[in-house]
Parts: C-alpha cells; sequence; structure tokens
C-alpha cells in the first residue's frame, strides 16, 4: 500500500528550510542594495506603479480634510464679516460722530467771533432739548435767571435770529422760536427798506414756516427778497437777518398779498445758540393825558377815575 501523498498535496521542501532560504535570499539583496545599488530602478518602477493605487486609497481622508477644511473656512469667513460689519458701523459712527463736532466747532467760531466783534454782550447756551408740547415751538437753553437770562432776550445763530426767551428758570430758560404761530416779528425789507410784521406759521420744518401779513397786494416784495429787524419792537436790534421770501401771491380775494417766507437762521439744526443781552434803547413812553371836562362854572378838571383825587371828586359833586 502506498502511504504517499498524492501530487497535488506534496509540499517540497520543509518549512524550516524554505524560511532558511529567503532569509538569505533577503539579507544577501539588502547587502547588494547597500552596497551597490542595485534595486535603486526597481524601486522607482515599483513606486511609480503603486501611485495611482496610493492616491485611490488616500481619496477618503483627503475629501474628509476637504470638507472639514471647507466649512472651518465659512465660519471663519462669516466670524471674520462679522468683525468687519461691526468695525465699519463703529467707524461710521465715529466718522458721523467727528463731522458733527467739526460742525458744531465751527458754529462755536461763528458765535464766538460775532459776540466779539458785533454782539459783545451775547452769551453762549446749548439746546438742552424740544419743548414736549407738539403744538408749539420752543426750546430749552441750559441758561436761566442765574446767568443773566431775562425774558425778551432775543436768541440767535450765526446766520440770524432763531427767538426769543419767553420763560426764565433759575438754571435753565425756554426759547420761542420765530416759526411758532405766537410769534411776531418787524421787520423791513432790505431791498427797499418797506415796514412789515412777519409772523410764525407753525408750518413743518421742510416748508415755509413764516408769513407776511396785512400787505397790500402791490406792495413791493419779491421773491428772494431779504426781511431784517427794524427794531421798531425794541426787542430784537435793528438789522438782524430774519428770513427770505419764497412765495408771493397777489390773488387774494381779501386785497392783502400772501407772502410766504423760510428762515434764514437753522432754526432746527445747530446745538449752540447766541442769547442776546440786548437792551432797549427806545425812549420811555409819555405819560398818560388826562382829558380835562368843562363844567358849571366854567373850570376845567381832570376826570374821574382810578387817579382821581377826592378833591376833583368833591369839586365835580357841587
Amino acid at each position: 500500500m502506498q502511504h504517499t501523498p498524492p501530487p497535488f498535496f506534496k509540499q517540497g521542501p520543509s518549512a524550516n528550510a524554505r524560511l532558511l532560504f529567503f532569509a538569505v535570499f533577503a539579507l544577501s539583496l539588502i547587502v547588494m542594495d547597500y552596497r551597490f545599488g542595485l534595486l535603486k530602478w526597481a524601486r522607482w518602477a515599483t513606486a511609480t506603479a503603486l501611485y495611482p493605487v496610493q492616491q485611490v486609497m488616500l481619496l477618503p481622508r483627503e475629501l474628509t480634510r476637504g470638507g472639514w477644511g471647507y466649512l472651518s473656512d465659512q465660519q471663519r469667513l462669516l466670524e471674520e464679516n462679522r468683525a468687519l460689519k461691526k468695525q465699519s458701523i463703529q467707524q461710521t459712527a465715529s466718522a458721523e460722530r467727528v463731522q458733527q463736532l467739526q460742525a458744531e466747532v465751527e458754529q462755536l467760531r461763528h458765535l464766538i467771533g460775532l459776540r466779539e466783534t458785533q454782539r459783545p454782550g451775547g452769551v453762549i447756551a446749548e439746546v438742552l432739548y424740544e419743548a414736549r408740547d407738539p403744538f408749539v415751538h420752543r426750546l430749552v437753553l441750559d441758561r436761566g435767571s442765574a446767568h443773566g437770562m431775562t425774558i425778551g432776550m432775543p436768541v440767535l445763530d450765526d446766520v440770524g435770529v432763531v427767538g426769543q426767551i419767553t420763560r426764565v428758570f433759575p438754571m435753565t430758560s425756554e426759547v420761542t422760536l420765530i416759526t411758532d404761530k405766537e410769534q411776531a416779528i418787524p421787520v423791513q425789507v432790505a431791498r427797499n427798506g418797506l415796514r412789515a410784521i412777519v409772523f410764525g406759521s407753525a408750518g413743518g420744518r421742510d416748508t415755509a414756516s413764516l408769513e407776511i401779513r396785512f400787505l397790500p397786494g402791490n406792495a413791493d416784495v419779491q421773491e428772494n427778497d431779504v426781511l431784517l429787524t427794524s427794531g421798531l419792537d425794541g426787542t430784537y436790534p435793528p438789522g438782524l437777518p430774519v428770513a427770505k421770501v419764497v412765495r408771493v401771491d397777489r390773488t387774494g380775494v381779501t386785497g392783502f398779498a400772501r407772502i410766504l417766507c423760510t428762515p434764514l437762521a437753522g432754526v432746527y439744526r445747530h446745538r449752540f445758540l447766541m442769547v442776546l443781552q440786548h437792551k432797549n434803547g427806545l425812549p420811555p413812553p409819555p405819560p398818560p393825558v388826562e382829558a380835562e371836562v368843562p363844567t358849571k362854572a366854567g373850570r376845567k378838571l381832570a376826570p374821574a377815575g382810578p387817579g382821581r383825587s377826592e378833591e376833583s371828586k368833591s369839586g365835580a359833586t357841587q
């Protein structure tokens, strides 16, 4: 009986023999490659052939890294965009604040120059806020009776008349603007000296808010005429710019012209104003004249009234 395995299952040399053979072969290759560089071209050819396989194997890792990097870049860009927008808003606010401060400084320079050259009795005041009543045009200033403010003082900016002080408190005062419907200022046309009275019409801030009333239709008033204070009321010094004529309507059935004007001064714009400590230079009014009443005896006595003496009363009864 044959006990050898069939040809298909023949193992050839033993495992130890094969291990020894391949170990010696590997060491020989290592020594020859290290000493003589015999396997350099074989390594290059192998690396070239395996490069596509390496790229395919590394593709999932690159896709993962790329996706994660894209998301990270998006988040970083969003954060940078928010920071830039915030910085832009801050810079815009700072630029607007700088422009506002420059405008205020320029206005203060004009007011100080006006006070030193033309109106030496002026006091510069800051506007605190507008009056709470929406039906009146008034401002509240940071100067009051403690600073010498009195009722009736005119208020100006660097261009013209803004209003008049109508209420005074110890530390603040209230200014009624010339656009208020209760205000009236005697003026004259700078071109020809025509005298008139301009009234506030309580119009909007972007419309003609002053009006000249009670002038005949043929009055010599034209558009773009400049109105100056006449000084006849004793409150405003003469020659202060007040308004400019923007419209003249002579077609009214009442016989009077309808003349609309706009203030020259920055009634609603400026933060600092100048209050004139103007003294009324007009002479005092004359004393009242007492009318004389003839009596039966032919004498003339003072009329009976609050100022009549007891003697005149007794003489009149005799």
